[in-house]
């Protein structure tokens, strides 16, 4: 069963939780998984053509992914994917 890494911003949409398992065989189908279960997540994971966003970074393991290739990258059942946001600030 992979499962997806929930950042601290988007737990508040998650019941606070932290990881979401799925049994899905690509990215793609783990990430609709993730938001059908908490659709409040939808709105700062996704654009409104269904892309995952610019400041959105996906991870598995170290490498980072490319999102929009998202349909052709395949989970292992030990698959772990960090979605990490960006972070802005500074003086």
């Amino acid at each position: 069963m992979a499962k997806l890494i929930i950042p601290t911003p988007l737990r508040k949409y998650t019941n606070q939780n932290r990881t979401f398992n799925t049994q899905a065989d690509n990215l793609s189908n783990a990430l609709h998984a993730f938001v059908e279960e908490y659709p409040d997540v939808e709105e700062n994971l996704l654009d409104e053509e269904g892309n995952v966003r610019s400041y959105i970074k996906l991870y598995i393991g170290d490498d980072e992914v490319d999102p929009q290739n998202n349909g052709g990258i395949t989970l292992d059942e030990d698959t772990e994917v960090s979605i990490v946001p960006a972070i802005a600030g500074g003086i």
